[in-house]
């Protein structure tokens, strides 16, 4: 890769580890649910602003099938699971485990078998997860590492849709998948969050909230994805990929740093055998020559 598009790759991990930290603030303002409405709906104002030539990248079943999984469900688990008590910076960790769910979902529903290492990884990884929910107090802080896992599983059914679309552009992908969660959110909100909830913090926004919303869907969500997808259209996959491993480190350090999180030496190494885990599952790993006879 050009060291330009190095650079890129790892400005693209920076901005999607440090969500992490937009995210844990933005909650302060917002309740989970309206909070990943107002996200989506915010990203979506390109697309109906300016609208996109030729319409959907992909059939409108994938874009419905991919707003529903990562939109609907995967976000707002995710920003349950951090508005009860998951730090930010272990929520950037646990969520990387979509490589291993993707894997398993694949084997599933594709047919694409998991090797060896694969296995192994999810093993080590998921051992790292129950090390991390040794160390969480029952209640609401254990309830929320058991969403992020469930976002991270509900990750992995929007990458199968994605891998089964074949969309030539991610970046118009997740513009035209921006406009299915707004309404559905909404009227989650509105059922379980309620109307007066809903006005209190639409009426009482703070600059901190409206920054953290505006990050979390032009950083995060554009700049982005349009990013990732230029990076995969100029380059395979296999070597774009292991650029995502760096999000929870920016995520982790910049939690520690701005949110003053610590970890214990436990979740440490919860956090280092996930970590592992992923890269065991995720990292093309080359294949070893045969010394010649």
């Amino acid at each position: 890769m050009r060291p330009l598009h190095i650079a890129l790759a790892v400005a693209v991990a920076a901005v999607w580890g440090f969500n992490f930290v937009m995210i844990k603030l933005g909650l302060r303002d917002f309740p989970p649910v309206l909070f990943s409405c107002l996200r989506f709906a915010l990203a979506a104002t390109p697309l109906l602003v300016l609208g996109v030539r030729g319409g959907p990248p992909v059939p409108w079943r994938f874009i419905v099938g991919i707003g529903v999984s990562l939109g609907v469900v995967k976000f707002s688990l995710l920003f349950i699971g951090m508005d009860i008590g998951m730090p930010a910076g272990l929520s950037s960790l646990v969520l990387q485990s979509q490589a291993f769910f993707t894997a398993l979902f694949a084997a599933v529903v594709l047919g694409d078998r998991p090797g060896p290492r694969q296995v192994a990884g999810m093993a080590v990884a998921f051992g790292g997860i129950g090390l991390i929910a040794l160390e969480m107090p029952a209640g609401d802080s254990l309830l929320g590492l058991v969403l992020v896992v469930a976002a991270a599983a509900c990750w992995g059914v929007s990458n199968i849709i994605m891998k089964t679309a074949k969309a030539p552009d991610l970046f118009r992908l997740m513009l035209w998948v921006s406009l299915i969660p707004p309404i559905p959110l909404f009227l989650l909100s509105l059922g379980t969050e309620g109307p007066d909830r809903i006005a209190a913090a639409l009426t009482g926004l703070s600059g901190m909230g409206v920054a953290a919303l505006v990050y979390i869907a032009a950083g995060a969500t554009l700049f982005g994805f349009a990013a990732w997808g230029f990076l995969l259209r100029s380059y395979p996959a296999s070597q774009v990929a292991p650029f995502s491993l760096l999000v929870p480190i920016f995520g982790m350090t910049s939690s520690a740093l701005v949110l003053g999180e610590t970890l214990t030496a436990a979740k440490l190494a919860g956090a280092a055998l996930v970590f592992a885990g992923v890269a065991l599952t995720a990292l093309p790993w080359p294949l070893r020559r045969r010394a010649p006879v």
